[in-house]
């Protein structure tokens, strides 16, 4: 199951430390709002989006309809077909996607150490 280009989404206390931190490692700025306390950094193919505020845990994301630079990809599978396959899994989503749309959309579901995953289509 292809679900479109992946990012870590970090939960940090404060934006500017972590992103000057992250930078050290060779990262650099490419979206984001610092003023509404959310940034994406970049190395390579690695994204890490910083978000100050915004929920508790760190979460992994996978965006449906993009590659990893963010470019829209000309096919891919629909998050509402991605959850349909895990739900025929018996996986337990968090929230879904209504099945009634096109669109824009997302899931999330929980990993079984915890760990909180989000299925976001921009597209």
């Amino acid at each position: 199951m292809k679900l479109g280009s992946f990012s870590i989404s970090l939960a940090v206390k404060d934006l500017n430390t972590s992103a000057t931190f992250y930078k050290k490692l060779g990262f650099e700025e490419f979206g984001g709002d610092a003023e509404h306390n959310w940034l994406m950094l970049r190395n390579g193919d690695h994204v890490i989006g910083l978000f100050q505020g915004m929920f508790e845990n760190n979460i992994l994301t996978f965006n449906p309809g993009w590659d990893q630079n963010g470019n829209n990809l000309d096919s891919f599978i629909d998050v509402r077909e991605i959850q349909q396959k895990l739900i025929e899994q018996g996986i337990t989503l968090n929230s879904e996607a209504d099945k009634t749309t096109t669109g824009p959309a997302n899931i999330s579901l929980t990993d079984p150490d915890g760990n909180q995953i989000l299925i976001d289509q921009h597209r």
